[in-house]
């Protein structure tokens, strides 16, 4: 491997243990604009360095193991996950509550992803024009989306890959 192929390698390594951090702890914008360099800087140095991230990763872990025996059982791994919805959840919900008020319309939850979804999906698989969207056409669709994901998430379409190494 020549020198800057080993750099962008490197560098995208850092970026996905930074991003995969950053999630795990619950960084407000995360999801968004990525972890800040404070937050991969762990030490406070001004570099982000190797040390930086496994001291990241060991306390990701550390929170997660949380009887601190070395290994994440089901109910810890779930339970992790459970307050990291829960906390995606609430975050949503109070970009949704515009008005502060605690609750959120119909209307709020009808049209979170923008007016006229409903229709335009209907336009856009209603091959024949009828007004609606027949079993057949139904089922094109289908296809059609599913390709795309697969264009989008590499061969089998599904997210992440093989994830589940040991």
């Amino acid at each position: 491997m020549d020198n800057a192929t080993l750099k962008i390698v490197a560098l995208s390594t850092l970026i996905l243990a930074g991003t995969g951090v950053a999630y795990a702890q619950g960084q407000e914008n995360a999801g968004r604009s990525g972890p800040s360099f404070e937050t991969l800087d762990a030490d406070g140095s001004g570099e982000i360095t190797a040390e930086d991230l496994k001291a990241l990763r060991d306390a990701r872990f550390a929170e997660l193991d949380t009887d601190g025996n070395g290994s994440a059982s089901e109910a810890e791994y779930t339970a992790a996950a459970a307050s990291r919805a829960g906390e995606q959840a609430a975050a949503r919900f109070a970009r949704l509550d515009a008005d502060g008020d605690g609750t959120l319309s119909r209307d709020v939850l009808e049209n979170r992803r923008g007016r006229g979804i409903s229709e335009r999906m209907i336009t856009r698989f209603d091959a024949d024009n009828s007004g609606g969207v027949s079993a057949e056409e139904f089922e094109t669709a289908k296809e059609q989306l599913a390709e795309r994901g697969g264009r989008r998430h590499g061969k089998g379409g599904g997210r992440g890959g093989d994830r589940g190494r040991n």
